[in-house]
């Protein structure tokens, strides 16, 4: 072998460790700069608000990872959020079973997904326009259900499961959230299921030809990111104690950027669950380091931004790579 290729091979599998292993670095390195330049970060009660803060947009995440790997993008996962709220709210106020409302939440919030999906597969509309339709539309159901107004959680057991603690040591939203990577790394890495997603993202054309069924694996993928989304919403009912119809604005973005961040390409075909995992706790990371630091708020939305323009154009240049 002539020392040009051993060199290019050295080279290649450099690149390719830093593509792997680079954002596990960086977030080890963000927790030992905000253990230096902070006093309070590894105190047991902000490890405790940054589990519980990535929780919610970790559930979130995972399902937006699952349909930017099949080439999609979901604009509603911040109105499902404010739908599965409201839903889980009023039938908890008017039965008081915890059991029932949860389950309705999740099914309407897969039923959201079920309707954009199929707008996106049968009629071949752009994910963004589609999605960003559906948005207003479910941000509009859900207002109107709720006559506009918040309202109180009925049965005071339900916030547990945001506010709840296993042993009273680890919070019960950070072990859902675990449960939900387990499943989407399985569904993802395990299954025929996750194999098609990743053929559809790759190339679309070619899982057509492949007989790979696309119009209903993109379905699903909406599905799925409209379940995760209902336990997000679950979790954040229980853990504000109430019901809103205006939160979740802006959730999209944090779950676009921990995904981004964790190495999902928006040309889609190429995303690792556990990457999304690292994206979401960099992310949670930011948000905390900088209120410890007294940063403002606006400066964290600037902060993510320039995270997701960074994420996308290394995203492109590894592209041009391969």
């Amino acid at each position: 072998m002539s020392t040009g290729k051993i060199s290019n091979d050295k080279s290649y599998q450099r690149q390719l460790f830093i593509k792997r292993y680079g954002i596990v670095f960086v977030m080890i390195g963000m927790i030992l700069l905000l253990t230096v330049i902070t006093e309070n970060f590894l105190s047991y009660n902000n490890i405790l608000n940054v589990l519980s803060t990535i929780s919610i947009n970790g559930c979130i995440a995972l399902g937006m990872c699952i349909v930017i790997t099949a080439g999609g993008i979901d604009l509603t996962v911040g109105a499902l959020l404010a739908w599965g709220s409201v839903v889980a709210g009023l039938v908890l106020k008017s039965t008081h079973s915890i059991p029932l409302a949860c389950v309705t939440a999740l099914v309407t919030c897969a039923v959201m997904g079920v309707v954009t999906g199929l707008m996106i597969a049968q009629f071949d509309l752009f994910p963004f326009v589609a999605t960003l339709a559906m948005q207003l539309v479910i941000r509009g159901l859900a207002t109107a259900l709720s006559g506009g107004a918040s309202f109180p959680v009925a049965v005071s057991a339900f916030t547990k499961i945001g506010l709840g603690k296993v042993f009273g040591v680890v919070p019960i939203p950070a072990l859902i959230l675990l449960v939900l990577a387990v499943i989407a790394y399985i569904l993802m890495h395990w299954t025929k299921f996750g194999r098609y997603v990743y053929a559809i993202g790759g190339n679309r054309d070619a899982a057509i030809a492949s007989g790979v069924n696309v119009y209903w694996v993109t379905v699903w993928t909406y599905v799925i990111s409209g379940i995760f989304t209902g336990v997000a919403a679950l979790i954040m009912t229980a853990k504000i104690n109430a019901s809103q119809p205006n939160i979740g604005t802006g959730y999209e973005t944090d779950a676009i950027a921990a995904c981004v961040i964790g190495g999902t390409s928006f040309a889609g075909g190429v995303s690792t669950i556990p990457g999304t995992v690292v994206g979401i706790v960099i992310i949670g990371l930011i948000y905390n380091g900088m209120n410890l630091l007294g940063v403002e708020s606006y400066w964290q939305t600037v902060c993510k931004g320039v995270l997701i323009v960074l994420a996308v154009l290394l995203d492109k240049a590894m592209n041009k790579r391969r």
